[in-house]
This record gives C-alpha cells, structure tokens and sequence, in this order.
C-alpha cells in the first residue's frame, strides 16, 4: 500500500491551522517540545522518534479528522507516549545467560539485506540528496543541532524548509528500500 506522503503532510499542517505560515510555526513548536521529552527520557534517537510520531498521526488523520473535537497538541503528544513505549519495548533487550542463546544468522542476514538496500538506495539519489542526508545524521547531541543549522544555512534555506526537505528524501529512501527488500525475498523464494 502506497501513501501520498506529500498530501498527508498537508492535511496534517492544515489540521494544526488552516493558515500555512501559523501551521508552519505550530509544527516547528510541537517538533521541538516533542525532541525536548524524548530527550529528556534518555531517547538516543529523538528526531526519528518525533518523526515516527508525525508519520503515526498522519496516518491516522484521515479517519479522525471529521470527529476529532479539540485542538491537536493532545492526540500528538499521546501518539509520542505511544512512540515511546515502543521505542522502549525495542530498545531493551534482555542480556542471555549463556551466549548461544542469541540468534544467529537468520537477524544477521535480513539485517546485512536492509544495510544493503539502503547502500544501494542512498546510490541513486541525485549527489546533491544523498550529500544533504548523510550529512545531515552525523552529529550527536548540540553538535547534531549546530550542526544542521549550518547546513540550512549553507543551503540558503530555513531550518524547518530543511527538514521538510529530508522528509520527502527519507520517504523516497523508504519506499526504494522496501522495493529493494521485496525484490530480495522473490530473489530468495523463487
């Protein structure tokens, strides 16, 4: 199943305020609050989890935006909680008593199949994209920060028009890599 990205992001900015500059600004504020909280709980991955967050709610808006009474913030910041605890429910893994309880080459090879097709992804995005995304995730922490708003600047664009920017390439990046990996289990199958 496909989804337009492009026209959920817009009937999500509209939901927040039918004035696009005001929806901008009401993005970029509950973008920021979500990062502080996720940062705040120890997240290692808060950007993504946020985005996780907004995809979530996109998704979801469809079928809740004609009953849906009340202003947004609320249904988002429950979306993060449940981000959250998923991201929780991933993130711990128990520790095996013995070491051969771990799994082996199955997660091994699906893992070594996605870094693969994300490779060969990242390879046919045009040089400008695929320079802005792997720079864009180098940094940690206030120098991940500092760090991108010298690459908005060095582009002459606003931060937010920045990340707009990368959202449109990591929804390409993801649909390029679940082609590639169905692509790969027909390869394995037939």
């Amino acid at each position: 199943m496909s989804v337009d990205w492009t026209g959920s992001f817009n009937l999500f900015l509209s939901w927040l305020n039918p004035d696009p500059d005001l929806a901008a600004i009401e993005y970029e504020k509950l973008r920021q609050r979500l990062i502080v909280i996720f940062n705040n709980r120890g997240c290692a991955v808060s950007e993504d989890l946020v985005d996780e967050t907004f995809n979530r709610v996109m998704r979801r808006l469809p079928d809740i935006i004609g009953s849906y009474q009340g202003i947004p913030a609320p249904y988002i910041y429950k979306t993060a909680q449940r981000v959250y605890l998923d991201y929780l429910a991933k993130a711990w893994v128990p520790i095996p008593e013995n070491l051969t309880d771990l799994p082996q080459k199955e997660k091994d090879s699906d893992e070594e199949m996605i870094y693969q097709c994300l490779d060969q992804c990242i390879k046919e995005l045009s040089p400008n994209n695929r320079e802005l995304v792997l720079s864009y995730y180098l940094e940690t922490r206030q120098a991940k920060i500092d760090h991108r708003k010298e690459i908005a600047e060095s582009l002459k664009i606003e931060l937010n028009a920045m990340r707009i920017r990368l959202y449109r390439i990591r929804n390409t990046l993801r649909q390029c890599i679940e082609q590639c990996l169905q692509r790969g289990l027909a390869d394995q199958l037939g």
